[in-house]
């Protein structure tokens, strides 16, 4: 069925957006014209005002991690204003300031003017966040939500309210649930995936330790967020420091690591708890990392929120959060230029490495 359109004569006249495709693996970009899109049942088009950059942006451009045919729109995180909604969306409307997981490819993909996704996909924009920053968050806070729960092994406490569960009795996932956990060690705090992490972790376990590792230069910064102490896994004595911050110095009872640290480092399993619970939540970048005997593992990505319970909540719910004063921007924003032809450049400049910033992209 036909969506609903903003009743303004630019829409009206607006009949093809841009797109900015990877021809093939490896690249080129090119800036082609495709038809304005559509929206169908329970979608909601947004006309793109920032684009963030992603590792997996680059990682498809270069060795095609999720793509099935080319060419290709990449991108997985944008803020703009909604262009149109499905006849059936009934929690947005056109000109409402929003910001949205994106997808992979075709209308969904964050790199054109205009994106068409899922209205779960979708939140309001924060009125304290600019687009440039809103645009930073959705895939960093989707992916931290599904490690903390599956994790934990319980909903995080604003979806628990929402599914109206009462107390700590919840779901669980790999034989515990979250008053068993007391400490745990994020790697890569400072990360956007981390950062969001921490800040997720503070929530649903006020009282745990919650250690990260991080580049000194972000202890500042990654403690306000709700870490109880910051670590360099770098340090020859790593373990014996990260241990020595955990109730009775013998260890973490899980690990979740947002960069896949434990490929470069695989003592990083010497932080565990050797009678605990033994978790370990490896966010998917693509890294492989040997689970040695006796650990329970599970890999995350961002889409896999709303597999678990409450999980369609998630993103309607983050806008509270942020005006609640209950999450802050993981990292800062960096605008790495404007327009869509200021992506390319963008995602070479994330890929030569970048540290506790967000590149993001004006359109």
């Amino acid at each position: 069925m036909p969506g609903t359109l903003a009743p303004t004569p630019t829409n009206m006249e607006v009949e093809t957006i841009k797109k900015y495709v990877a021809i093939k693996k490896g690249g080129p970009f090119q800036l082609v014209t495709g038809a304005r899109p559509t929206p169908g049942p329970g979608e909601v088009c947004i006309r793109n005002h920032a684009v963030g950059l992603n590792p997996l942006d680059w990682k498809n451009l270069y060795y095609g991690e999720m793509v099935k045919t080319w060419p290709e729109v990449f991108g997985i995180d944008t803020a703009g204003i909604v262009e149109a909604v499905g006849n059936d969306v009934t929690a947005f409307k056109p000109g409402d300031a929003v910001m949205s997981l994106a997808g992979h490819g075709g209308r969904a993909g964050a790199f054109q003017e205009v994106t068409t996704v899922p209205a779960h996909f979708v939140c309001k924009k924060p009125a304290i966040w600019t687009f440039e920053e809103s645009s930073s968050v959705p895939i960093c806070y989707l992916t931290a939500a599904a490690a903390v729960t599956k994790t934990l092994g319980m909903p995080l406490p604003y979806i628990r309210a929402e599914l109206g569960l009462e107390g700590e009795d919840g779901f669980t996932i790999n034989g515990t649930t979250a008053p068993s956990i007391r400490s745990i060690l994020v790697v890569g705090g400072s990360s956007g995936v981390g950062a969001s992490s921490v800040q997720l972790l503070r929530l649903a376990l006020p009282l745990a330790v919650i250690i990260t590792t991080n580049s000194p230069k972000h202890n500042d910064h990654v403690m306000k967020l709700g870490a109880t102490t910051c670590t360099d896994r770098h340090d020859p004595n790593f373990v014996e420091k990260a241990k020595s911050a955990c109730p009775g110095g013998d260890g973490v009872d899980a690990i979740i690591d947002a960069v896949g640290g434990s490929a470069e480092n695989a003592g990083l399993f010497d932080v565990l708890r050797p009678d605990g619970p033994k978790l370990y939540s490896q966010v998917f970048t693509g890294n492989k990392v040997v689970i040695p005997e006796g650990v329970s593992s599970v890999t995350v990505f961002g889409r896999m929120m709303f597999q678990l319970p409450g999980g369609m909540f998630a993103m309607s719910k983050l806008v509270d959060l942020v005006d609640d004063g209950k999450f802050k921007l993981p990292l800062q924003v960096n605008v790495s230029g404007n327009g869509l032809e200021a992506i390319g450049p963008g995602l070479e400049k994330l890929k030569a490495g970048v540290s506790g910033t967000k590149l993001v992209v004006s359109l």
